[in-house]
């Protein structure tokens, strides 16, 4: 199926879309990151979007993508058009598109395949493709609009911090230490006595006088010795335990919620999922 650029198909496009341009809107995504802008559109012969054509930067180069007209969501009153999520690993294996390129079947494919979802079940046949990809290629009327309501939620994390250290060391100390020791020594007494017969007469006999007679008596005494030996005193054991405990945090917290204003005699049909199922 042929594709033409939206002036070549139409040269008063803007008539149509009610004086809108489509090539004047910047890319964004849904988050409000700029991406890129519309350069061009494609339609096929029966004038129906196909790509929007983008010119991206990226890494300080300029590039043009294909962006198939399905995930996109053009609001003319903001001058934007936005996409769910288009990150760099997409436009780096998305074909560059050039003003003067042919797109083929082959060149499509290329560039369906770097949007399909891992899980996609399509397959392929060039010989039977008609675009048969609504989640790439169907267009929300303008009317149709859709917007999302946010809230934030408190989430709780743990970060493991520093708190502290303990060092354990050993120091020595020196102090003066007594001990007491028994000894004993040993002293000579001598002793000058009268004899208990002091006027008896000593025959001559047995009288004995000589000179140089010496009484020898050893004389010992008791020396301290004093030594020192290493004992063990006490052992000290340093080890981790785990302290657990709760931590209670509040903070205030947003949500939007769907305000209906309806004007005369309207039915309106809200409809909302159960609280349980958005979480």
């Amino acid at each position: 199926m042929p594709l033409y650029r939206l002036e070549d198909f139409e040269p008063d496009y803007k008539e149509i879309f009610g004086g809108e341009d489509v090539k004047v809107l910047d890319l964004y995504t849904e988050s409000g990151v700029r991406v890129g802008s519309v350069d061009d559109a494609l339609v096929d012969q029966d004038g129906r979007f196909r790509y929007l054509v983008i010119n991206t930067r990226l890494d300080a180069v300029d590039k043009k993508i294909l962006l198939p007209i399905g995930l996109s969501r053009i609001n003319y009153d903001q001058k934007r058009v936005y996409v769910d999520g288009l990150s760099k690993e997409q436009v780096a294996r998305l074909p560059e598109y050039r003003d003067s390129l042919v797109v083929d079947p082959e060149y499509e494919e290329n560039v369906r395949s770097a949007y399909r979802s891992p899980n996609s079940q399509f397959t392929y046949d060039r010989d039977s493709y008609n675009y048969q990809e609504p989640d790439l290629y169907d267009l929300n009327e303008r009317d149709h609009q859709t917007f999302k309501l946010y809230e934030e939620r408190l989430i709780a994390n743990k970060n493991r911090v520093k708190a502290g250290e303990v060092t354990v060391g050993k120091r020595i100390e020196t102090e003066t230490a007594q001990v007491s020791v028994p000894i004993q020594k040993e002293r000579i007494v001598i002793e000058r006595v009268t004899p208990t017969a002091a006027d008896a007469v000593v025959d001559a006999r047995e009288s004995q006088f000589q000179e140089g007679e010496v009484a020898r008596i050893e004389v010992y005494e008791e020396t301290p010795e004093i030594r020192k030996e290493t004992f063990v005193r006490e052992e000290v054991r340093v080890k981790k335990v785990v302290d657990n405990d709760t931590v209670e945090a509040e903070g205030t917290i947003r949500r939007e919620e769907l305000d209906i204003d309806t004007s005369g005699n309207l039915n309106v049909n809200e409809t909302a999922p159960a609280r349980d199922q958005l979480i």
